[in-house]
């Protein structure tokens, strides 16, 4: 794709001859002598210039020139990355039909626990990992998902620049593909990162002694990236519009209402991760909740835009009901300049328009639309509690649940606002996260370095509004916000049922089945239950 954005945009720039295309201009290049053809149409050969010409074209633009050179080392690099890709997939498939015993056609009738099994199984009889005997599926997990819980862990402490307040906008968060790739870059795998290696933080991060050090070279470290990111910043900006306009111009045409369709945003992701929740998990859990999550998103609605929205709708498609009856009438219409211009984006007025019409059979219920999001998506601010149809909820889960305009629009803005959070956010974090990095990280023997927090350890980290007097020893700054660490327990038991947790988490669970247990022994009758919803109150008002 890479490769074809940057030769047909060059192509488009430097090889067309506009004035003939647009009829401004009788020329044909592609005759010799620069005679004009007998013909009064113009086809598209008329308007591409020769080779030479093109070439010629290109070398007299020196910015041209520049560009191509920086795609074409970018390319060179991401062909140096695919080809080590390979290589690695290449390993992974001898891997599983060898060791495994997993043909490679047939590996997708196979689930992720069936392959982790015999993973185990493997280990037990071979010993892969010298250093202990047997391998758990949390030690698999930790090894998958090293430095993924680490920023989720940081993401749910509140640790990276992400929230900013604009003015005129309020409260925003700010995450990108662009700015996750800096941070990755500056923390796990880049050079002067906090890991030396895949598995090991470097030594000097475990010492307390070292911590400003290490901070203010940190500091200087995202200082220097985030010049280099903003000296980068045209190239980088030039690809990003180019790469949108050639990936949604065409849906946009074909489905305009597509841009006020919702998805989970990065940062999203992020919130409502579990510790130790691999992709796939992850990606199941939040398909499950996007559709509560569109109905109560949908569930607000504003009588004035609802009334704006219903006359615009109205004199767009009254306009373009007259147009397409001229042109079915008589196809000449259609040879008026700009006619088929002003057809399609009246197609584009109405449907917009559409989309903000409410369906009027909605029932607003938000509190029971926002429980059903809840069952899937396990996190929500205390806050929400009583208030799902406030202005401010929803303000809140749009943070989480984000048009695709916005998320097209973000990715837009990356290039230009992910080196000034380098520059100017993300340094006054730089002690606070080496001190992170420091009291969160255990090793693991035959794993390495991990987030303690991934270790699912309630006595650690566990939050005492969900546990038992004396089941905590954790203070606030230790403790994962939001149950965090207690919810993904839960998941990773129910996910794993053969993994045996450690005790203080083994106790945690086995009270949570009692009170289950005892929740389902005094639980009101079916019809009580259906009584208490939209649908029950209706029935039997």
């Amino acid at each position: 794709q890479f490769l074809f954005v940057v030769t047909f945009t060059t192509f488009l720039l430097c090889c067309v001859e506009y004035d003939v295309l647009f009829a401004n201009r009788p020329l044909n290049h592609s005759h010799t002598g620069g005679a004009a053809p007998d013909r009064s149409k113009v086809t598209l050969p008329d308007a591409i210039l020769p080779a030479p010409q093109c070439a010629q074209r290109i070398r007299a633009r020196g910015w041209v020139i520049f560009l191509l050179v920086m795609a074409a080392v970018f390319w060179l690099y991401r062909l140096v990355k695919v080809l080590c890709s390979l290589l690695s997939y290449w390993e992974i498939r001898a891997f599983y039909i060898k060791a495994l015993n997993i043909p490679s056609e047939g590996l997708c009738n196979y689930s992720w626990q069936e392959v982790q099994a015999r993973l185990i199984s493997l280990q037990r009889r071979q010993q892969m990992c010298v250093h202990k005997r047997e391998l758990t599926e949390l030690d698999i997990y930790h090894r998958i998902l090293r430095f993924k819980n680490y920023t989720v862990a940081m993401v749910n402490k509140s640790l990276l620049p992400v929230r900013f307040h604009v003015p005129l906008l309020g409260p925003i968060v700010f995450l990108t593909q662009g700015l996750k790739y800096n941070l990755e870059l500056l923390l796990f795998w880049g050079p002067g990162s906090l890991f030396q290696n895949k598995w090991s933080l470097r030594p000097q991060c475990k010492r307390a002694g070292a911590r400003r050090e290490l901070a203010r070279r940190l500091a200087r470290t995202m200082v220097l990236l985030g010049l280099a990111n903003l000296l980068l910043c045209p190239c980088v900006l030039v690809w990003q519009l180019l790469y949108a306009f050639f990936s949604y111009a065409e849906v946009i045409k074909r489905e305009p209402g597509s841009l006020g369709a919702r998805r989970w945003s990065l940062y999203g992701r992020h919130y409502l991760r579990h510790f130790n929740e691999l992709n796939h998990e992850l990606q199941a859990r939040l398909s499950r909740g996007y559709k509560p999550a569109t109905k109560y998103m949908n569930s607000f609605t504003s009588p004035l835009l609802t009334v704006l929205a219903k006359n615009i709708g109205f004199f767009a498609g009254s306009i373009l009901a007259v147009l397409i009856v001229l042109t079915v009438y008589d196809e000449d219409v259609l040879t008026v300049q700009h006619i088929l211009t002003a057809i399609t984006l009246l197609g584009l007025v109405v449907t917009l328009a559409r989309s903000f019409i409410p369906d009027e059979h909605t029932v607003w219920c938000p509190e029971q639309l926002l429980q059903r999001v809840l069952a899937h998506v396990h996190y929500m601010p205390d806050h929400w509690q009583g208030n799902a149809s406030r202005s401010e909820t929803r303000g809140e889960m749009a943070q989480l649940f984000q048009y695709k305009a916005v998320f097209i629009l973000e990715e837009l803005l990356s290039p230009i606002l992910t080196p000034l959070i380098l520059i100017f956010a993300l340094p006054a974090r730089a002690l606070d996260i080496v001190d992170f990095f420091r009291n969160f990280t255990v090793e693991v023997v035959g794993v390495g370095d991990i987030c303690s927090f991934a270790q699912l350890d309630v006595r650690n980290h566990g939050n005492p509004q969900w546990l038992s007097a004396g089941q905590t020893e954790a203070s606030v700054y230790q403790q994962a916000e939001n149950g965090k660490t207690e919810l993904s327990l839960m998941h990773f038991a129910i996910t794993n049922p053969r993994w045996q947790p450690p005790p203080p988490s083994e106790l945690f669970l086995s009270h949570l089945k009692e009170k289950v247990q005892q929740d389902a022994a005094t639980a009101p009758p079916a019809q009580c239950i259906l009584a208490e919803g939209p649908l029950g109150a209706s029935l039997f008002s």
